[in-house]
């Protein structure tokens, strides 16, 4: 020992694990989010959109999207040295939902992603959730040229309950996310807190 330091080694961290969901309508940014704080080569099941596909696909304000997730994104952040996050990306067309009872199993919280130029796109995410108690946040991703507006317009305009964050991101942007993950995941730990309290008599 040199200097009142010790030469042994300090044991690895063992970092917790949680699952994150990434949530919201067809051609919201759902991909691109995971893909920009992947610290992994991310996961993607995309096909090209087809002309079957075309009678239930609204491309309305996507016109330019040639591809669908068909099953999920998957990738992996760490936010701490001992915490890491494993992000699922559900598909966002009605046909594929059956897969989200599946892959919200265990998951702490979850993204719900929002267009302004679409927003009722978002409705069912949110309702999922909330019928499920799986807290959740919403992201309004800030498309150029869409309207921006203050986050109380769209927490009512999606009727939500004071307590869900809402935030304005960029899905491409890898602070930007990161900055939403977190707010999902205290949101979520500090709903579990208040569950866990005793009630007062």
């Amino acid at each position: 020992m040199a200097f009142g330091r010790s030469s042994r080694k300090r044991r690895p961290v063992e970092p917790v694990t949680l699952k994150i969901l990434v949530a919201g309508g067809f051609g919201v940014g759902k991909t691109t989010l995971v893909g920009a704080v992947s610290e992994i080569r991310p996961l993607r099941t995309e096909e090209r959109l087809s002309e079957a596909g075309r009678p239930v696909d609204d491309l309305a304000g996507v016109e330019a999207k040639t591809t669908t997730t068909v099953a999920m994104d998957f990738g992996r952040i760490t936010l701490r040295e001992d915490l890491v996050l494993y992000l699922f990306g559900t598909p966002g067309q009605d046909r594929f939902w059956f897969l989200w009872d599946e892959l919200s199993q265990g998951a702490l919280g979850a993204v719900v992603l929002a267009d302004t130029r679409r927003l009722e796109d978002c409705f069912a995410a949110v309702d999922y959730f909330e019928r499920r108690a799986i807290p959740f946040a919403v992201a309004v991703n800030c498309f150029e040229g869409a309207d921006r507006f203050p986050v109380e317009t769209v927490q009512a305009a999606l009727d939500l309950d004071p307590e869900v964050p809402v935030l304005l991101c960029d899905a491409r942007d890898r602070p930007s996310v990161r900055d939403v993950l977190v707010a999902v995941v205290e949101h979520a730990m500090a709903r579990a807190d208040r569950i866990r309290e005793p009630a007062t008599t």
